[in-house]
This record gives structure tokens, C-alpha cells and sequence, in this order.
């Protein structure tokens, strides 16, 4: 198995966020960069295949602070080749996004015969989940997202993946290889790699560069304005029983003329 994980840096949102002085884009200067949840369970089912049933796992990631880091901890982890693509503008559009490692898959000769490409289903700083449908349409590949389990059967050069939809209903895709899926979350929690193996990997193991190509025009689209949460005091707390609890909601309802 030849797999492919795209992984991406996105702000850690459990630190302040803050607005830039322009009023249309967030403050960069103090921003703390973190790889994304959902690609790193991309990462963990990918390693989990290799260890299932052997192949190489390479990690191709934008160019970002504090990714370099984020590309030895992959390999610490057990990734065999970490790529960075520079040259690509991750904070145009996901579609900007996908045409770079479309671009960058083209242009690596080794990359063009990946049985797989996993990418996690969303980002935290991009919540259309496009990146791997995208990428999927550029590739001329199939795509399934929402990805919980990941059955290759490379004798048949097919996948069997199980995909998450609403009211806890699990559906079921067999499709050729190579594929592209959108992982939720793999078979297993994403592994922990002490501190010292990230060293010893900053030590022993190199980050190869590749370029994203010609950039993608920009989408016709402006940001006019960004602004944080309003702190308000809307909210009313009902207190009393069940049953006045209940006969203040029917009051509130009838007056705005919802009963």
C-alpha cells in the first residue's frame, strides 16, 4: 500500500483569537498554529494500514509555522517521507488549496501511484470539508467523506470504507484505487510520540520540499468585515418547578406569537 496524508496548521482555538488591525482577517502576530484534529486521524489510520498490511506512508503538508515540527512528529510516529509544499496560499480557498496538491502530486513522479490519499473531513479554519472532494475531482478519482473505517483489498485494487451519516445510520462504499477519503476518525485514537523520539527523528530524518505550481485565481469573493462574539445579557434563567418552568416557556411562546 502507497498512502498519501495531507495535513494542515490551523490557529489553536482554545487561545484567544484576535482581529487584525484591517478588520477582515484574524491578528497573525501572536497566533499559535496547531495541526488539524481530524488530519492527524488521518495520519493514525494510515500508519494503522501500513502496520496491517505493510507499503509506505508519506505526509505532505503547507508550508506554515511551526510545520516543521508537526512533519518530524509524523515521522517519529512511523511516516516514511514528509513533504512540504510551498508556494501555496492556504488562506484563499480550500479549492485554491487542492489545485496546489493536485499540482504538487503531478509533479512528483513517485507521488502519481498513491493507492490512497487521506486528509481529514474538515478544518477548523475551513469548514466547507472541499479540500478532498476537490482534490478528487482534479485526480479524476473517487471520493466517499466522513470516514470511520478503511478495508484496502489491494489484490482487486479496491477500498471498503464505512462512512458516518445521520441518526447513527453507517453506510458502506466499495470503490477503485487510487481513492480519496475524508477521514472523521480512525479505528484508534491518535497515537502519542515522546519528545525525544521527535528529536532523534529532527536528527536522523530530512523534510523534502516541493513547489505548489501556478496559484489558483482568487474566488470573486470579499471579506467585508470580522468581528468577535458579542457578549450580550439576552438569556432569562427559569427557575421554579417543572411544571412553572413549563408554563413561563408557553407564556414567552404565546406573547411572540409562537403558540
Amino acid at each position: 500500500m502507497n498512502m498519501l496524508v495531507l495535513l494542515k496548521m490551523v490557529p489553536d482555538v482554545v487561545e484567544e483569537l484576535e482581529v487584525a488591525p484591517d478588520g477582515k482577517s484574524l491578528d497573525t502576530e501572536f497566533l499559535r498554529l496547531i495541526p488539524n484534529e481530524p488530519d492527524d486521524h488521518a495520519l493514525e489510520e494510515a500508519l494503522l494500514l501500513k502496520e496491517r498490511l505493510g507499503g509506505k506512508v508519506t505526509v505532505l503538508a503547507p508550508d506554515a509555522p511551526e510545520v516543521d515540527e508537526a512533519l518530524f512528529t509524523a515521522l517519529a510516529k512511523g511516516a516514511d517521507r514528509a513533504l512540504k509544499l510551498s508556494g501555496a496560499d492556504t488562506s484563499s480557498n480550500t479549492a485554491g488549496l487542492a489545485r496546489a496538491v493536485h499540482q504538487a502530486i503531478a509533479a512528483t513522479p513517485d507521488l502519481q501511484g498513491v493507492d490512497l490519499i487521506l486528509t481529514g473531513t474538515q478544518a477548523n479554519d475551513d469548514l466547507d470539508t472541499l479540500l478532498a472532494p476537490v482534490l478528487a475531482h482534479l485526480m479524476g478519482a473517487p471520493f466517499v467523506g466522513i470516514v470511520t473505517s478503511v478495508v484496502p483489498d489491494a489484490g482487486r485494487g479496491m477500498v471498503t470504507v464505512q462512512k458516518e451519516c445521520p441518526k447513527g445510520i453507517r453506510a458502506e462504499f466499495e470503490m477503485p484505487m487510487p481513492a480519496v477519503l475524508g477521514i472523521q476518525a480512525a479505528e484508534k485514537p491518535p497515537r502519542y510520540v515522546p519528545v525525544a523520539k521527535v528529536r532523534a527523528a529532527m536528527k536522523t530524518q530530512k523534510i523534502e520540499a516541493v513547489e505548489a505550481g501556478e496559484p489558483m485565481p482568487a474566488l470573486p469573493i470579499e471579506v467585508i468585515a470580522m468581528d468577535k462574539p458579542v457578549v450580550s445579557e439576552r438569556a432569562e434563567m427559569l427557575e421554579g418547578s417543572p411544571e412553572e418552568v413549563a408554563g413561563k416557556v408557553c407564556e414567552i411562546l404565546t406573547a411572540r406569537g409562537l403558540l
